[in-house]
């Protein structure tokens, strides 16, 4: 369903570049974030009077893939339906056939994402991001995808074959520990997507792993992004010796333990 491409204004006289199919998001033309095949943009809730994060997918990349196509835009549909804490907020979900582009609601990060935390704050400890990373998990455990918003050098090898289970998130874990550890986007030695796609449908690790010096860290993503039969689920890797430190932690500050 295409958006509504009125010049629209909010209540405060500031002017949509868009509009959803229900006329209740505006978005404006300020960028927050892109990666790969995702931009987000700051939109604003008309209904709830708060602003939003307007995310677009350009589905021109897998464009010869209807299959994977309606998979991320179902996954993207039971992330709106999901209630955690540590799993950001969807309100809404659209096809835009016009634009070619999936088009999703969520709440905004206040205090932005991991990436930009990372740039700016460059000495974080091993602790602090054991405690992200069982965070994340804790937030995975629910039965569906945590990283339906996918960017290429995220997506699993399966992912564009016909069956995947919900393994393929540990993956996109696994990477996404792999930027926060390094501060490197996974596979940016590669200048487009079709390079990418080459290097991990054809088992190549992004250069990034090799700049991991902790052999505890390197092991335990080595795990999340191994071959599907071999990668544990999140459950297993809550129980995984990496997180002992961060458990210990937990256990001294509950008050009935």
């Amino acid at each position: 369903m295409p958006a509504a491409r009125p010049n629209t204004l909010d209540r405060d006289g500031e002017l949509f570049v868009e509009v959803d199919p229900t006329g209740r998001f505006g978005r404006y033309d300020d960028l927050l974030g892109a990666g790969a095949v995702k931009k987000v943009y700051r939109a604003f809730d008309q209904e709830e009077g708060t602003e939003v994060a307007w995310n677009r997918v350009r589905l021109r990349n897998f464009i010869e893939d209807p299959v994977l196509i309606n998979r991320l835009h179902s996954e993207v549909k039971l992330l709106r339906t999901l209630k955690n804490k540590y799993i950001i907020v969807c309100y809404s979900v659209w096809l835009d056939e016009d634009l070619g582009t999936l088009n999703f609601i969520t709440e905004v990060c206040t205090s932005g994402n991991l990436r930009n935390y990372r740039k700016k704050h460059r000495h974080v400890s091993l602790k602090a991001l054991k405690k992200w990373s069982k965070q994340v998990l804790e937030g995975g455990e629910e039965p569906c995808s945590a990283f339906s918003h996918r960017h290429t050098e995220y997506m699993a090898p399966e992912l564009y074959e016909e069956d995947y289970t919900e393994l393929v998130d540990i993956y996109s874990f696994g990477m996404c520990l792999l930027e926060m550890v390094t501060t490197e986007i996974p596979y940016s030695e590669c200048d487009s997507v079709a390079k990418i796609y080459k290097k991990v449908t054809t088992g190549v690790m992004p250069q990034a792993l090799n700049k991991i010096e902790n052999p505890e860290v390197k092991v335990f993503i080595e795990k999340c992004i191994a071959e599907p039969r071999a990668r544990p689920s999140a459950s297993d890797l809550l129980k995984d010796p990496f997180f002992f430190e961060v458990n210990n932690d937990d256990e001294s500050e509950d008050p009935e333990a």
